[in-house]
């Protein structure tokens, strides 16, 4: 599904709101996710699951083409993992 996918079933559910409104809530929703990751927080949305951040230790990777070794660096990357009702949907 894709933002605008998104957009569309709140407003065929609510009525009531526009489709630009709608536009600029889901926006803000996005953000405020965003900006909490980045500040290494985690976040949760019951039912759904939890965004978190890890740290990948720096290592050492070959390049398949050349067969270098190359040193990538610590990075961090967001974790999911699935709430208790989106896990039983799934595996119903």
């Amino acid at each position: 599904m894709t933002k605008s996918e998104l957009v569309e079933k709140i407003a065929s559910k609510m009525p009531n709101l526009t489709i630009r409104d709608i536009d600029r809530i889901v926006n803000v929703i996005f953000q405020r996710l965003t900006r909490a990751l980045a500040d290494g927080d985690r976040v949760e949305i019951r039912g759904f699951g939890a965004f978190s951040v890890r740290s990948r230790k720096p290592r050492v990777a070959i390049n398949p083409k050349n067969k270098k070794s190359v040193e990538v660096p610590e990075k961090r990357i967001v974790h999911f993992k699935t709430g208790k009702e989106l896990h039983a949907r799934l595996n119903a």
